[in-house]
């Protein structure tokens, strides 16, 4: 992974509310966390490793490119994203395999999507 000191993310430790406190580590796309688009894609996976809650982040922009370097991707605990989009708080309790995204059609809220 890149050097995180070279990024400058769009949040504080200093500015962090307890939103989603306890829920371990997640991954989280530079888009979300550096350049400040909300979360437009969120699914849980089966965890990797001891405190990793299996959560990942996305826009729903990235490119094939883009996902494929690991340098644009985080750690970060996911009280963090939750900060940087609070509408994802309720849907931090679903289990592994599920997966949510914004849909245009009903104002952008998330959905669940079935594979």
């Amino acid at each position: 992974m890149s050097n995180n000191s070279a990024k400058k993310y769009r949040f504080s430790a200093e500015t962090l509310k307890p939103l989603a406190v306890g829920l371990g580590s997640c991954f989280a796309s530079d888009m979300i966390t550096v350049d400040g688009f909300k979360v437009g894609f969120l699914y849980r996976q089966q965890p990797e490793f001891e405190g990793d809650s299996g959560w990942r982040f996305l826009t729903g922009f990235e490119s094939d490119e883009y996902l494929a370097d690991v340098s644009r991707f985080n750690r970060f605990d996911v009280n963090v994203i939750a900060n940087c989009d609070p509408e994802i708080v309720p849907l931090l309790s679903s289990p592994v395999d599920t997966a949510f995204g914004r849909d245009p059609s009903v104002d952008n809220r998330f959905v669940r999507i079935e594979d």
